[in-house]
Protein backbone atom coordinates (compact mmCIF):
# COMPACT_ATOMS: atom_id res chain seq x y z
CA UNK A 1 0.00 0.00 0.00
CA UNK A 2 1.05 3.61 -0.57
CA UNK A 3 1.99 6.32 1.92
CA UNK A 4 1.55 10.08 1.61
CA UNK A 5 4.99 11.65 1.97
CA UNK A 6 5.42 15.35 2.80
CA UNK A 7 9.01 16.62 2.82
CA UNK A 8 10.07 20.20 3.60
CA UNK A 9 6.85 21.39 1.97
CA UNK A 10 6.41 25.16 1.69
CA UNK A 11 3.68 27.24 0.06
CA UNK A 12 3.95 31.01 -0.17
CA UNK A 13 1.08 33.31 -1.18
CA UNK A 14 2.67 36.73 -1.57
CA UNK A 15 3.96 37.64 1.88
CA UNK A 16 1.94 34.87 3.57
CA UNK A 17 3.55 31.49 4.20
CA UNK A 18 0.59 29.12 4.41
CA UNK A 19 2.76 26.00 4.75
CA UNK A 20 6.23 26.33 6.23
CA UNK A 21 8.84 23.56 5.84
CA UNK A 22 6.36 20.80 6.63
CA UNK A 23 7.50 17.14 6.86
CA UNK A 24 5.45 14.08 7.85
CA UNK A 25 4.32 10.72 6.47
CA UNK A 26 0.77 9.31 6.45
CA UNK A 27 1.11 5.53 6.60
CA UNK A 28 -1.24 2.70 5.55
CA UNK A 29 -3.34 0.67 7.95
CA UNK A 30 -4.46 3.47 10.25
CA UNK A 31 -6.69 6.52 10.32
CA UNK A 32 -4.58 9.67 10.62
CA UNK A 33 -6.39 12.69 12.03
CA UNK A 34 -5.22 15.96 10.47
CA UNK A 35 -5.84 18.76 12.97
CA UNK A 36 -5.09 22.43 13.40
CA UNK A 37 -6.80 25.80 13.94
CA UNK A 38 -8.38 27.69 11.06
CA UNK A 39 -5.60 28.97 8.83
CA UNK A 40 -3.12 26.34 10.04
CA UNK A 41 -2.47 25.06 6.51
CA UNK A 42 -4.41 21.78 6.48
CA UNK A 43 -6.50 22.42 3.37
CA UNK A 44 -3.53 24.00 1.58
CA UNK A 45 -1.43 20.92 2.32
CA UNK A 46 -4.11 18.61 0.94
CA UNK A 47 -4.44 20.76 -2.18
CA UNK A 48 -0.67 20.62 -2.69
CA UNK A 49 -0.69 16.82 -2.41
CA UNK A 50 -3.45 16.68 -5.05
CA UNK A 51 -1.69 19.07 -7.41
CA UNK A 52 -4.42 21.72 -7.10
CA UNK A 53 -1.86 24.33 -5.99
CA UNK A 54 1.74 24.70 -7.06
CA UNK A 55 4.40 23.91 -4.45
CA UNK A 56 6.77 26.77 -3.61
CA UNK A 57 9.42 24.32 -2.41
CA UNK A 58 9.69 20.80 -1.03
CA UNK A 59 7.73 17.76 -2.18
CA UNK A 60 4.33 16.15 -1.67
CA UNK A 61 4.07 12.62 -3.09
CA UNK A 62 1.92 9.51 -2.91
CA UNK A 63 3.84 6.26 -3.01
CA UNK A 64 6.85 8.23 -4.18
CA UNK A 65 5.00 9.82 -7.13
CA UNK A 66 3.35 13.18 -7.67
CA UNK A 67 -0.43 12.99 -7.98
CA UNK A 68 -0.31 14.66 -11.39
CA UNK A 69 1.77 11.76 -12.74
CA UNK A 70 -1.04 9.22 -12.31
CA UNK A 71 -2.76 8.31 -15.57
CA UNK A 72 -6.00 7.36 -13.80
CA UNK A 73 -5.79 9.20 -10.47
CA UNK A 74 -9.13 8.02 -9.02
CA UNK A 75 -7.73 4.48 -9.02
CA UNK A 76 -4.88 5.65 -6.80
CA UNK A 77 -6.31 8.38 -4.56
CA UNK A 78 -9.83 9.23 -3.46
CA UNK A 79 -10.33 12.76 -2.18
CA UNK A 80 -13.13 14.84 -0.70
CA UNK A 81 -12.22 18.52 -0.48
CA UNK A 82 -15.31 20.43 -1.61
CA UNK A 83 -18.68 18.64 -1.78
CA UNK A 84 -20.17 21.72 -3.49
CA UNK A 85 -17.91 21.27 -6.53
CA UNK A 86 -20.24 18.85 -8.37
CA UNK A 87 -22.27 20.44 -11.18
CA UNK A 88 -25.75 21.11 -9.77
CA UNK A 89 -27.62 20.36 -13.02
CA UNK A 90 -26.25 16.82 -13.27
CA UNK A 91 -27.81 13.86 -11.55
CA UNK A 92 -25.76 12.07 -8.93
CA UNK A 93 -25.42 9.03 -11.19
CA UNK A 94 -24.31 11.07 -14.20
CA UNK A 95 -21.74 12.92 -12.09
CA UNK A 96 -20.20 9.64 -10.93
CA UNK A 97 -20.50 8.09 -14.38
CA UNK A 98 -18.49 10.95 -15.92
CA UNK A 99 -15.75 10.37 -13.36
CA UNK A 100 -15.81 6.63 -13.99
CA UNK A 101 -15.51 7.00 -17.77
CA UNK A 102 -12.65 9.51 -17.42
CA UNK A 103 -10.72 7.04 -15.26
CA UNK A 104 -11.64 3.90 -17.23
CA UNK A 105 -13.60 2.42 -14.35
CA UNK A 106 -16.39 -0.13 -14.88
CA UNK A 107 -19.89 1.35 -14.84
CA UNK A 108 -21.02 -1.02 -12.10
CA UNK A 109 -18.70 0.83 -9.68
CA UNK A 110 -21.12 3.77 -9.88
CA UNK A 111 -24.05 1.71 -8.63
CA UNK A 112 -21.89 0.09 -5.94
CA UNK A 113 -20.72 3.37 -4.40
CA UNK A 114 -24.22 4.87 -4.62
CA UNK A 115 -25.44 1.92 -2.56
CA UNK A 116 -22.49 2.05 -0.18
CA UNK A 117 -23.00 5.73 0.60
CA UNK A 118 -26.77 5.41 1.01
CA UNK A 119 -27.88 7.65 -1.87
CA UNK A 120 -28.94 5.05 -4.46
CA UNK A 121 -32.57 6.19 -4.14
CA UNK A 122 -31.50 9.72 -5.15
CA UNK A 123 -29.25 8.61 -8.03
CA UNK A 124 -31.42 10.25 -10.72
CA UNK A 125 -32.10 13.48 -8.83
CA UNK A 126 -30.28 16.68 -9.76
CA UNK A 127 -27.48 17.55 -7.40
CA UNK A 128 -28.78 21.10 -6.89
CA UNK A 129 -31.75 19.58 -5.01
CA UNK A 130 -29.45 17.76 -2.56
CA UNK A 131 -29.07 18.74 1.07
CA UNK A 132 -25.58 19.37 2.47
CA UNK A 133 -25.52 15.87 3.92
CA UNK A 134 -26.49 14.28 0.60
CA UNK A 135 -23.80 16.29 -1.23
CA UNK A 136 -21.32 15.08 1.36
CA UNK A 137 -22.30 11.47 0.72
CA UNK A 138 -21.96 12.06 -3.03
CA UNK A 139 -18.46 13.48 -2.50
CA UNK A 140 -17.52 10.40 -0.48
CA UNK A 141 -18.98 8.18 -3.22
CA UNK A 142 -16.71 9.93 -5.73
CA UNK A 143 -13.71 9.38 -3.45
CA UNK A 144 -14.51 5.65 -3.22
CA UNK A 145 -15.27 5.22 -6.92
CA UNK A 146 -11.83 3.96 -8.00
CA UNK A 147 -11.43 1.67 -4.96
CA UNK A 148 -8.21 3.60 -4.15
CA UNK A 149 -5.43 2.69 -1.75
CA UNK A 150 -5.26 6.27 -0.44
CA UNK A 151 -8.15 8.38 0.91
CA UNK A 152 -7.93 12.09 1.75
CA UNK A 153 -11.09 13.50 3.35
CA UNK A 154 -11.58 17.11 4.46
CA UNK A 155 -14.34 17.42 7.09
CA UNK A 156 -16.18 14.26 5.91
CA UNK A 157 -18.80 14.42 8.69
CA UNK A 158 -19.86 17.97 7.81
CA UNK A 159 -23.65 18.11 7.31
CA UNK A 160 -24.24 14.47 8.20
CA UNK A 161 -26.96 13.45 10.65
CA UNK A 162 -26.12 11.20 13.65
CA UNK A 163 -26.62 8.03 11.61
CA UNK A 164 -24.36 9.43 8.92
CA UNK A 165 -21.65 10.34 11.42
CA UNK A 166 -21.62 6.78 12.77
CA UNK A 167 -21.53 5.46 9.19
CA UNK A 168 -18.54 7.60 8.14
CA UNK A 169 -16.70 6.69 11.34
CA UNK A 170 -17.14 2.97 10.68
CA UNK A 171 -16.27 3.43 7.00
CA UNK A 172 -12.94 5.12 7.77
CA UNK A 173 -11.98 2.48 10.28
CA UNK A 174 -12.88 -0.30 7.83
CA UNK A 175 -10.85 1.28 5.05
CA UNK A 176 -7.82 1.55 7.35
CA UNK A 177 -8.27 -2.07 8.51
CA UNK A 178 -8.02 -3.11 4.86
CA UNK A 179 -4.53 -1.60 4.76
CA UNK A 180 -5.43 1.68 3.06
CA UNK A 181 -3.94 5.06 3.87
CA UNK A 182 -6.62 7.33 5.37
CA UNK A 183 -6.01 11.04 6.11
CA UNK A 184 -8.95 12.89 7.67
CA UNK A 185 -9.05 16.61 8.40
CA UNK A 186 -11.64 17.61 11.00
CA UNK A 187 -12.59 20.18 13.63
CA UNK A 188 -14.80 17.65 15.44
CA UNK A 189 -12.63 16.53 18.36
CA UNK A 190 -15.05 13.89 19.63
CA UNK A 191 -15.22 12.25 16.19
CA UNK A 192 -11.46 12.39 15.75
CA UNK A 193 -10.99 10.83 19.20
CA UNK A 194 -13.40 8.02 18.26
CA UNK A 195 -11.85 7.38 14.84
CA UNK A 196 -8.16 8.29 14.53
CA UNK A 197 -5.21 6.09 15.51
CA UNK A 198 -2.57 8.72 14.76
CA UNK A 199 -2.50 12.53 14.77
CA UNK A 200 -0.75 15.13 12.66
CA UNK A 201 -1.33 18.63 14.06
CA UNK A 202 -0.42 21.91 12.37
CA UNK A 203 -0.15 25.47 13.65
CA UNK A 204 0.56 28.46 11.41
CA UNK A 205 1.75 26.15 8.65
CA UNK A 206 4.24 24.28 10.83
CA UNK A 207 4.18 20.78 12.30
CA UNK A 208 3.25 20.78 16.00
CA UNK A 209 2.73 17.05 16.58
CA UNK A 210 3.04 13.74 14.72
CA UNK A 211 2.38 10.80 17.02
CA UNK A 212 -0.16 8.14 18.03
CA UNK A 213 -3.42 9.39 19.55
CA UNK A 214 -2.83 7.82 22.99
CA UNK A 215 0.73 9.14 23.19
CA UNK A 216 -0.48 12.65 22.36
CA UNK A 217 -3.17 12.62 25.04
CA UNK A 218 -0.79 11.14 27.65
CA UNK A 219 1.78 13.82 26.86
CA UNK A 220 -0.77 16.52 27.68
CA UNK A 221 -2.38 14.85 30.69
CA UNK A 222 -1.49 15.54 34.31
CA UNK A 223 -1.29 12.42 36.47
CA UNK A 224 -4.51 12.24 38.48
CA UNK A 225 -6.47 9.37 40.02
CA UNK A 226 -10.17 9.24 40.86
CA UNK A 227 -11.02 7.04 43.86
CA UNK A 228 -14.07 5.73 45.69
CA UNK A 229 -13.52 4.26 49.16
CA UNK A 230 -15.44 3.60 52.37
CA UNK A 231 -12.46 4.72 54.46
CA UNK A 232 -11.33 8.10 53.08
CA UNK A 233 -9.63 9.23 56.31
CA UNK A 234 -7.35 6.21 56.45
CA UNK A 235 -6.54 6.67 52.78
CA UNK A 236 -5.91 10.40 53.33
CA UNK A 237 -3.42 9.61 56.10
CA UNK A 238 -1.72 6.95 54.00
CA UNK A 239 -1.36 9.21 50.98
CA UNK A 240 -0.22 12.08 53.19
CA UNK A 241 2.76 10.00 54.27
CA UNK A 242 3.61 9.73 50.54
CA UNK A 243 3.38 13.50 50.10
CA UNK A 244 0.01 13.30 48.32
CA UNK A 245 -3.23 15.13 49.08
CA UNK A 246 -6.63 13.43 48.85
CA UNK A 247 -9.21 15.92 47.58
CA UNK A 248 -12.98 15.66 47.92
CA UNK A 249 -14.62 15.45 44.47
CA UNK A 250 -18.19 15.41 45.81
CA UNK A 251 -20.54 12.67 44.66
CA UNK A 252 -17.91 11.23 42.33
CA UNK A 253 -15.57 10.34 45.21
CA UNK A 254 -12.03 11.59 45.73
CA UNK A 255 -9.08 12.63 43.58
CA UNK A 256 -5.34 12.76 44.12
CA UNK A 257 -2.81 14.45 41.82
CA UNK A 258 0.68 13.39 40.82
CA UNK A 259 0.17 9.63 41.09
CA UNK A 260 -1.10 6.72 39.02
CA UNK A 261 -3.94 4.33 39.83
CA UNK A 262 -1.63 1.32 40.09
CA UNK A 263 0.43 3.10 42.78
CA UNK A 264 -2.67 3.99 44.82
CA UNK A 265 -3.99 0.44 44.44
CA UNK A 266 -0.73 -1.04 45.72
CA UNK A 267 -0.62 1.31 48.74
CA UNK A 268 -4.26 0.66 49.65
CA UNK A 269 -3.86 -3.12 49.31
CA UNK A 270 -0.81 -3.08 51.58
CA UNK A 271 -2.80 -1.30 54.31
CA UNK A 272 -6.05 -3.23 53.73
CA UNK A 273 -8.02 -0.12 52.72
CA UNK A 274 -11.05 -1.07 50.58
CA UNK A 275 -11.40 0.68 47.21
CA UNK A 276 -14.76 0.70 45.43
CA UNK A 277 -13.45 2.52 42.38
CA UNK A 278 -10.00 3.43 41.06
CA UNK A 279 -9.18 5.00 37.69
CA UNK A 280 -6.59 7.20 36.06
CA UNK A 281 -7.95 10.45 34.67
CA UNK A 282 -6.68 11.63 31.28
CA UNK A 283 -7.20 14.81 29.36
CA UNK A 284 -9.68 14.59 26.51
CA UNK A 285 -8.38 15.04 22.97
CA UNK A 286 -10.02 18.46 22.94
CA UNK A 287 -8.22 19.55 26.12
CA UNK A 288 -4.87 18.25 24.87
CA UNK A 289 -5.36 19.86 21.46
CA UNK A 290 -6.28 23.26 22.92
CA UNK A 291 -3.29 23.09 25.23
CA UNK A 292 -0.95 22.44 22.30
CA UNK A 293 -2.41 24.97 19.85
CA UNK A 294 -3.22 27.86 22.20
CA UNK A 295 -0.32 29.94 20.88
CA UNK A 296 -0.99 29.04 17.24
CA UNK A 297 -4.65 30.05 16.92
CA UNK A 298 -4.85 33.21 14.80
CA UNK A 299 -8.59 33.73 15.35
CA UNK A 300 -9.43 33.39 19.05
CA UNK A 301 -12.53 34.83 20.68
CA UNK A 302 -12.45 36.63 23.99
CA UNK A 303 -15.01 36.87 26.76
CA UNK A 304 -17.41 39.81 26.30
CA UNK A 305 -16.56 42.81 28.41
CA UNK A 306 -18.91 43.73 31.25
CA UNK A 307 -20.49 47.14 30.88
CA UNK A 308 -19.95 49.34 33.91
CA UNK A 309 -22.79 51.33 35.39
CA UNK A 310 -22.26 55.08 35.40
Amino acid sequence: MKSIEIHELTKQYGSTRAVDGLSFTVRPGRVTGFLGPNGAGKSTTMRLVLGLDRVTSGTATIGGRRYTSFTHPLREVGALLDPQAAHGSRTARDHLLALAVGNRLPRDRVDRVLEETGIASAARKRIKTFSLGMRQRLGIAAALLGDPAVLMLDEPANGLDPEGIIWIRELMRRLASEGRTVLVSSHLMAETAATADHLVILGRGRLLADLPMNDFIDAHSRARVRIRTTEPERLRTLLGREGRLLLDAGDTGWTVDGIRAEEVGALAAREGIPLLGLADERASLEQAYLDLTAADTPFASTAPSVRQEA
